[in-house]
């Protein structure tokens, strides 16, 4: 195996012998199915068919004999073959070893360094009165009710109701650009400002038109870089009312009796969340640790997998958006360059938390894989059972135990290591501790 990478090759030999007899073998049933001008089905001369089905017989020894051998070898060799090899350099002549050139790669051999006891820092889970402040402005804004507006025009902070068609100035065979009742927030963030500008003033029942020219980098990749005409159908003008932060609102969003108990309850969540958020980050960092002390080739087959993964779940989130990614405008070859040393580095972590887990003893029992499709089938909005047969079919399921099974080794990792925590916290439990009960 090179130092650098993981590739191997192996010169695979068949002796003469062998091929003769797999070739007989081969013969005798083509001359039993052959159908040959002037000869009854099966009763062709077996010199005939093997001459007629020359190419046919030895394709077929070389499918037959060479994977054998090649996996006969690489066990004696105690080899771990990552994916398929490729064969090259075929002889094939009468009465000599039939012999090719097989190319692949090999898992690589890693030496465990000490994993216990690295030393990691983790964030405070610190909640300010502020943050529950921001938590108590989310839930008002999800509250808050649109009141139609009568007797004036629409002006800043308005939602103005349309229906709306934008036909493309360059193309004209372009499908158009539509939608019906769509709010447009006026001076809102992230309105077109076009938009807002020939919106203002609008009553219901007016039409307005206007040329609007996106640019390059606009979000909607659909949209960016293209000049279209609307027209724009004013129905509706409304706003938005927000309810006040007050014991009304802890009981319109959930079962609280007055404000001060939904901020208790808030305060609790954001400090879940950012204990977890401290402690996924703390992870990252030990994680980062053990690819820093287990330097090893990564395998060039394992890495190309990560990549794909990767890119067919950025084409799904296009999909979920409803936008074809083969007219996104995404520079596929340019973000796989980009992403690349991520997938490199997933799968050098990946290996050794393997490894981990073969010290270890570490496993994933079926239950906890039920767990994990159970949530996954939550998430997809899918039945838990056709997900599962989903996963199975499509090898997906090996993937999750593998996933599982590496997010157990982080744990036992995290939990025997030396965390420390913000110079904040730290005081404040001192000082916790010097108060006594």
């Amino acid at each position: 195996m090179e130092s650098s990478t993981c590739k191997k090759e192996l010169i695979i030999e068949v002796p003469p012998e062998v091929v003769e007899r797999e070739s007989n073998q081969i013969t005798a049933q083509y001359t039993r199915l052959a159908r040959i001008p002037g000869f009854r089905p099966g009763h062709a001369p077996r010199g005939l068919v093997g001459k007629r089905y020359r190419d046919e017989i030895r394709n077929e020894v070389v499918q037959t004999l060479l994977p054998r051998y090649f996996h006969d070898k690489v066990r004696d060799e105690k080899l771990l073959v990552v994916g398929e090899p490729r064969f090259e350099d075929l002889k094939f002549e009468d009465g000599q070893p039939l012999s090719v050139k097989a190319t692949f790669e090999v898992y690589p051999e890693i030496e465990l360094k000490d994993y216990k006891g690295l030393e990691a820092e983790e964030e405070a889970a610190e909640v300010t009165d502020a943050d529950v402040d921001e938590a108590v402005e989310r839930l008002r804004q999800q509250a808050a009710a649109f009141e139609v507006v009568e007797g004036r025009a629409a002006q800043d902070d308005d939602y103005v109701m349309v229906n709306y068609r934008g036909q493309d100035l360059q193309d004209s065979k372009a499908e158009p650009v539509e939608a019906r009742e769509g709010l447009v927030h006026l001076s809102g963030k992230g309105t077109v400002a076009a938009f807002a500008e020939n919106l203002r003033g609008s009553q219901p029942g007016d039409v307005r038109e206007f040329d609007v020219t996106y640019p390059g980098d606009f979000p909607a990749k659909r949209l960016a870089g293209r000049s279209l005409h609307y027209r724009v159908e004013v129905q509706v003008i409304k706003k938005k009312v927000v309810p006040p932060a007050d014991d009304e609102l802890a009981k319109t969003v959930g079962e609280f009796t007055t404000l001060e108990a939904l901020r208790t309850h808030l305060r609790e969540d954001l400090v879940r969340h950012k204990r977890r958020s401290a402690e996924n980050g703390a992870r990252r960092k030990l994680l980062d640790r053990l690819i820093e002390l287990h330097q090893f080739p990564v395998p060039e087959t394992l890495v190309e997998e990560q990549l794909s993964r990767k890119l067919q779940r950025v084409a799904a989130g296009l999909l979920a958006q409803g936008i074809d990614p083969r007219t996104a405008g995404v520079d596929w070859h340019a973000m796989r360059g980009e992403v690349r040393a991520e997938a490199e580095r997933d799968v050098h972590g990946s290996l050794v938390l393997e490894k981990i887990a073969q010290a270890e003893g570490i496993e994933v029992s079926e239950d906890e894989i039920d767990e994990s499709v159970r949530e996954l089938a939550a998430e997809a909005g899918e039945a838990p059972a056709a997900l599962k047969t989903r996963l199975t079919r499509e090898d997906g399921l090996a993937r999750l135990k593998s996933s599982r099974r590496n997010q157990k080794v982080l744990d036992f990792i995290y939990h025997n290591a030396k965390i420390t925590h913000s110079t904040l916290v730290s005081e404040r439990l001192e000082g916790e501790n010097q108060a006594g009960p």
